[in-house]
């Protein structure tokens, strides 16, 4: 039984890092409104025509539907879980609740998301809340009953990564709906200045100043630890920035930008495992 709900867990995780990423390429080729402002049709129809915008945003929605199928799957074995092997399990039922939870704001996002056109402001709160759904997926899939020995496993660094991580995505998420992208030329300065004009300028080094300082406190946190979570995270950091390096100096093409969100989650991803007590076997 609890083998089925780590099975379901780690599922539903990966449905959703696919669906982030689907999410990044609906905003990057301005298929947003693919579907019109028709929800939960697309159209008005169940199966509209498929034209290339209205093909990306409905396979964005088919997505979103089997991970909500994923995460009801994820909540039900929870649920039977902490019924038959009692208090011990009940963080599984937490998690799997919160995660059902999670999905039901998403959902509500993605509504409100098209009904108003596509204010940065929700696409922001969308993302956010993806981010987190696939984080308490994640810790589902990790963790089983808590103890002392594990959480001690864990240090402050870590977590400070996790929520410097988080901060770092919804920046960036910020700059890419308010098309502040553009607004620095040049890597790794902004505009070959420490401190760039224009307020879309200081929105963007912003972001890329609050990245170098996770890369930093990445890097010192797996030299000290010298584990596997760590160098991990080092790596997928590392390759985050020579990605972005590259997305820049090409002058943004749209498979850097999408390379840019799937590195960017899968950092996020990394933070997340790292921050979390080792899985025990029960």
């Amino acid at each position: 039984m609890t083998r089925r709900f780590t099975r379901l867990a780690w599922a539903a995780a990966a449905a959703t890092y696919f669906l982030i990423i689907l999410g990044a390429i609906v905003r990057i080729t301005g298929s947003g409104l693919g579907c019109g402002e028709h929800w939960p049709l697309c159209n008005g129809r169940l199966l509209p025509p498929l034209d290339l915008p209205t093909l990306i945003e409905y396979g964005h929605r088919l997505a979103a539907l089997a991970v909500t199928v994923l995460v009801v799957a994820v909540a039900i074995a929870g649920w039977r879980l902490a019924s038959a092997a009692g208090p011990e399990l009940q963080s599984a039922r937490r998690l799997s609740v919160l995660a059902v939870i999670l999905l039901t704001i998403q959902i509500a996002l993605g509504a409100v998301t098209v009904k108003l056109d596509l204010p940065p402001w929700t696409i922001i709160l969308h993302l956010g809340t993806a981010m987190l759904l696939f984080a308490a997926l994640l810790v589902a899939a990790r963790l089983t009953p808590p103890v002392a020995e594990a959480r001690e496993s864990v240090d402050r660094a870590a977590r400070a990564s996790l929520g410097l991580g988080f901060v770092v995505i919804l920046l960036g998420a910020l700059v890419a709906n308010l098309h502040a992208t553009y607004a620095c030329a040049g890597f790794p300065l902004c505009n070959g200045a420490l401190w760039p004009a224009g307020g879309l300028a200081h929105l963007q080094w912003i972001h890329r100043l609050l990245a170098y300082l996770l890369f930093f406190h990445v890097a010192g946190w797996a030299l000290r630890r010298r584990e596997g979570p760590a160098l991990a995270v080092f790596a997928l950091v590392t390759l985050q920035v020579i990605v972005a390096a590259a997305m820049v100096l090409a002058g943004f093409p749209k498979v850097l930008q999408a390379t840019h969100v799937a590195v960017g989650a899968a950092v996020w991803a990394g933070l997340v495992i790292a921050a979390t007590p080792r899985r025990l076997s029960v």
